[in-house]
This record gives C-alpha cells, structure tokens and sequence, in this order.
C-alpha cells in the first residue's frame, strides 16, 4: 500500500470485484451474506473476494465521523511552500491524526488537505499557531466547510459503479441517514470516550467485527450494534470505501475552486453533485466560496469537463484549476504514500 506499484490495474478487476466494491459503497458493514443473495452469488465468494482486494491493498472499508454532525467545524486548508519544501510538509501533515486528504497540488508546489477542526474552547493549533511559523511555508489559506452537497458516503463509484437501482435499494441499510446534502447539525451529536474508542476502530476498519468493538470499548456486543445504528442513523457515522479511483474512473485528478454569485451557490453546488467527474463539491468560506475535486480520464477529458458542463453552470464569476500531483494521505487515519484516489 505504499506506493501506485501496489494497486491492482484496471485489469485485475473483474466485473464481480466491480460490483463487490459498489455493494461496501452503499453498506460498508452489509453482511457477505446479504452482498451475496443481491449479486448472485454465495457468501463465501463474496467474503473470499473481498478478502482478496483487502489483502491486495486495492479496498479497504473505513468507518468515519462527520465532523458537521458532531458540532466541529472542518476546515479546507492551502499551504503554499518553496518550491523545495511541499514534500516533507505534505509528508509532515499527513503524519497527524487531525488531517484527511493531504495532496501535492499544482505541480507539487502547493499542499492542500482537510484538517478537523477542535472541539468548542479549544485552540487549533495547527491552523493558528504551527503552519504560519513553519519553515519555508510561504502562505497559509484555511476555508471552513460550510455544506457537502457531494461526498462522505457517496463517491463516483456511487453513480458509475456497474449495480442497477434495484439491486442498490436493497442494500441500503434501514438505519441509514436519508440521502441529504451534509450541513451542520441543529442538534450535533455528542461523543464519549467510549464512542471515540469504538470509532478509532472503525476507522482503520470499518467491517471489524461485534466482537472486536466489544473488546476495544468494553460494552458489550449488544450494545455496540445499539450505539453504531444511533450513530450510523445520526449522520455522524458513514462509511466509505478506499479504493484506487484511477484503475477505475480516470487518472487526471484537479482541484477546482469555484467563485460563485451567492445567489446561485446552492444551485450549481446541486450540478456539481450529478456531474460524473466529480468526487467531492461543497459549499465554503472564502472568495471561492465552493470547492471540489473531479476525476478524468486525461486531460482532454478535463477540457472537455470545463468548457462544457462547467462553463454551462450560470452564476460562476471565476474559476481556479489546480491540478492534483499526489496524493500522500486519504480518507482514513492512516498516512499512505502515493496514491492516486481524488482529494477532496
């Protein structure tokens, strides 16, 4: 999992692992057996295939907190280095346990990535005191996340993946959160230590088990199953897949960071949700007040993409293009090297 060398190609993939890797899109957590009766296959072909991608480094389901669900604010960062230091920065960032998508942007000159912002009362030191002193940083930009309109749970597997709608609808979970863009909750949900031991688990894996929990929370199996349906039915709790996108829907990734008529912010937010390319689109702070990250084939197709759907969204004053050159750290806590699914 270290570097691009690890991921399986676009031809290791058969149309079943294809349709597996859809199903855990929809239901990190859907049991092999009920992945196996909607695809037509038993269980243990499924469990065995998984196994297989897992192993192969190519899948890994991730349980993750929505930090707009939870009363904390995220905050989409820009650090600008000399032209000599974005590695070890980016490098540096993706070691802390409060940072999500680290990326090398335009050229490999820029760094941007997803910092959890802390709790009500507490300092955020990364933000306010430890970027802008670090060396050979040149400028620091943090936008807050205000409104998902595309993300979390949902990624371009979500619409390109090879399921039919039936076969999706019957993988949902009953305790899954109505298909809504993700904003800041009236009523956040409040965390224990308890519920942060049982979701640094998940983090690192998703599908680890009852029992499992159950040992690293000290509740018992009963209570586990209880806490992560409230959860998983608040919003706080989703799943998400890491996966190598680029084996599957395109190898040119960019940044676009859209400058939009207030007016009509909600309205090309919603596009951006249905356009194909897109992995991420939400709604933030700043001049550029809506952000996301797409997913191209190459770069006709990324021309293509911004003189046709883009340039046809009314109300967008300005546009910034920034291409992705790596990606050093993804959804989950862990810090990986080299990989090449898109940035949010």
């Amino acid at each position: 999992m270290d570097s691009d060398a690890a991921w399986p190609s676009t031809g290791a993939l058969d149309q079943l692992d294809r349709r597996i890797m859809h199903a855990l899109q929809v239901d990190g957590r859907a049991p092999f057996a009920r992945i196996g009766e909607v695809l037509g296959v038993s269980d243990q072909t499924v469990a065995r295939r998984y196994a297989r991608l897992r192993a192969a480094g190519a899948l890994r389901v991730l349980g993750l907190v929505d930090p707009l669900h939870i009363g904390l604010t995220a905050w989409l960062v820009r650090v600008r280095c000399t032209p000599d230091a974005a590695a070890s920065v980016g490098e540096a960032l993706a070691r802390r346990t409060d940072t999500r998508w680290v990326s090398l942007i335009s050229g490999g000159t820029e760094i941007s990535c997803i910092v959890q912002g802390a709790a009500p009362g507490q300092d955020d030191t990364l933000l306010l005191q430890q970027l802008p002193r670090t060396p050979r940083v040149v400028q620091v930009t943090a936008h807050a996340l205000l409104h998902i309109f595309f993300g979390r749970d949902l990624s371009p597997l979500t619409r390109t993946g090879p399921l039919g709608p039936t076969e999706t609808a019957a993988l949902i979970p009953p305790d899954a959160p109505a298909r809504r863009p993700s904003e800041t909750a009236e009523d956040p949900v409040r965390l224990s230590r308890d519920d942060q031991r049982l979701l640094d688990a998940l983090a690192v894996d998703g599908r680890t088990s009852a029992a499992e929990l159950a040992t690293a929370t000290g509740w018992s199996q009963t209570t586990v199953r209880r806490r992560l349906s409230e959860l998983r039915s608040s919003g706080a709790l989703y799943y998400d897949l890491d996966f190598d996108h680029g084996s599957l829907l395109g190898h040119l990734r960019a940044s676009l960071w859209l400058e939009v008529e207030p007016a009509r912010l909600a309205e090309v937010g919603a596009a951006l949700a249905e356009h194909e390319q897109v992995a991420f689109a939400g709604a933030i702070t700043g001049t550029a007040n809506l952000y996301a990250s797409v997913v191209c084939r190459d770069a006709g197709a990324l021309y293509r993409y911004l003189t046709g759907p883009i340039a046809a969204l009314a109300g967008i004053r300005r546009l910034e293009t920034a291409p992705i050159h790596r990606t050093l750290k993804g959804a989950g806590p862990r810090h990986v090297t080299g990989r090449t699914h898109p940035s949010a």
